[in-house]
């Protein structure tokens, strides 16, 4: 039997954070869970802006899985966010709370909102107040390194992904199809 969305009834908040890889794919992961069973998904992916196989994948599932990206495909270290990122991460924002208002997603992934919170493309007062705001049914889920603590505090689930040992650290390049 399909879970409809008059199951769901109880919408939680989940985090996937640490420095381990597989954040993104853990969210990716229920979203495809969710759209097996019929539920309407929408990612919203800060900082990336580059195709990516996620991004190529979700194109099969329209209109039950969306995925849209907010960002010029590379993350912000050591310097202030430049006028185009700022904007991208604003008109996101705007969207995903139109999105989150609309009722018609049964789960929404704010993906590398962590990262946008660090480096001031999103304030996470702003975040605390659209987890509190949220229709009650609508999914959460938030992914990236170095959650804020009070975005920790509100999660319902937290799961830390902890790198033990990855390719890069021999060099060896992200892969197409694995990494990206």
């Amino acid at each position: 039997m399909d879970v409809t969305r008059e199951h769901l009834g109880l919408g939680l908040v989940q985090v996937y954070t640490g420095d381990g890889k597989g954040k993104t794919t853990a969210a990716l992961g229920q979203l495809f869970r969710a759209v097996g069973r019929g539920l309407n998904v929408y990612m919203a992916q800060f900082l990336k802006g580059q195709e990516t196989g996620e991004v190529l994948a979700a194109a099969r599932f329209i209109p039950q899985l969306i995925i849209r990206q907010f960002g010029l495909g590379r993350f912000i270290v050591g310097r202030e966010p430049n006028p185009e990122e700022l904007a991208l991460a604003r008109a996101g924002w705007e969207e995903i709370q139109e999105v989150i208002a609309s009722g018609q997603y049964d789960i929404v992934v704010l993906d590398e909102i962590s990262h946008a919170v660090r480096v001031g493309l999103i304030e996470p007062e702003m975040v605390l107040r659209m987890l509190e705001e949220r229709p009650g049914p609508v999914e959460l889920i938030l992914t990236g390194q170095d959650m804020p603590p009070s975005l920790l505090e509100a999660a319902d689930l937290v799961t830390e992904m902890v790198a033990v040992k990855h390719p890069y650290d021999r060099g060896i390049p992200a892969r197409k199809g694995i990494e990206f």
